[in-house]
């Protein structure tokens, strides 16, 4: 073999593995979020994937899906924790609305996690689809009953329903704001407060797939809704309070 063909092999067997190398340095990660259908069907099709709930535990506790982990977003070890678990495996993550478990997905991304796929809408929009979730009924808080619900929004004043969590940021950055309007309008408003996880059943049966989230009432009839952060000014135009 002359040197000149023998130089054009080694370089052809040099850039083949070269070219092996940067494709496998470069192999395309997935880090998606999508919908409830998509993600259920990715699951039972999957036998190698860790679930993850990045819920509180008291959340958890609530209602979540079957063979889930438990691993609080919001604990100040999360990250410890996450960096245990197996990053070539598939990972499915969800929490409550999509919030945290999207943040989570980031975080995960950035450990070196391969193959993650976040739960759009989180378990509100896996309730609403009818999906089975695993609870303990005898650690359950029973939450209102529909009727129960409309029972309490009868009356003569406005009544004012606040749908939040104990960890939902914006729900506590509105609180402020909601408690303030309340004692502002006391001769003709009520404030009545509904807790997102204890209610869930609730929230599921009217479809709130987000929180927080504000209905307002007079005599029974929804005159107001509103989903997602507010400001004052643009709360009592609208609501013409």
């Amino acid at each position: 073999m002359s040197k000149n063909i023998l130089f054009v092999v080694i370089c052809y067997v040099f850039s083949f593995f070269v070219s092996c190398q940067n494709s496998n340095s470069t192999a395309k990660k997935i880090n998606e979020t999508i919908l409830v259908k998509e993600f259920q069907e990715k699951l039972n099709q999957s036998t190698t994937h860790l679930l993850v709930d990045v819920r509180t535990p008291e959340e958890y506790i609530g209602g979540h899906l079957q063979n889930s982990i438990n691993i609080n977003y919001n604990d100040v070890d999360f990250k410890n924790k996450i960096q245990k678990l197996d990053k070539s495996k598939p990972i499915f993550i969800y929490c409550l609305s999509g919030g945290r478990s999207s943040n989570a997905a980031t975080d995960m991304g950035d450990m070196g996690f391969v193959e993650i796929y976040n739960m759009k809408g989180g378990i509100i929009s896996w309730r609403n689809a009818n999906l089975p979730i695993v609870t303990n009924s005898n650690t359950v808080e029973k939450g209102l009953t529909l009727d129960e619900f409309t029972k309490m929004v009868t009356n003569e004043k406005f009544v004012l329903v606040d749908f939040n969590a104990k960890w939902c940021k914006p729900c506590k950055e509105m609180m402020p704001m909601i408690d303030k309007i309340a004692v502002d309008k006391t001769d003709k408003l009520i404030l009545k407060k509904i807790d997102a996880d204890i209610n869930s059943d609730l929230l599921q049966a009217k479809k709130i797939e987000s929180i927080p989230y504000f209905e307002l009432y007079k005599n029974g009839k929804l005159v107001w809704h509103h989903a997602g952060t507010i400001d004052e000014k643009t709360f009592l135009e609208e609501t013409k309070l």
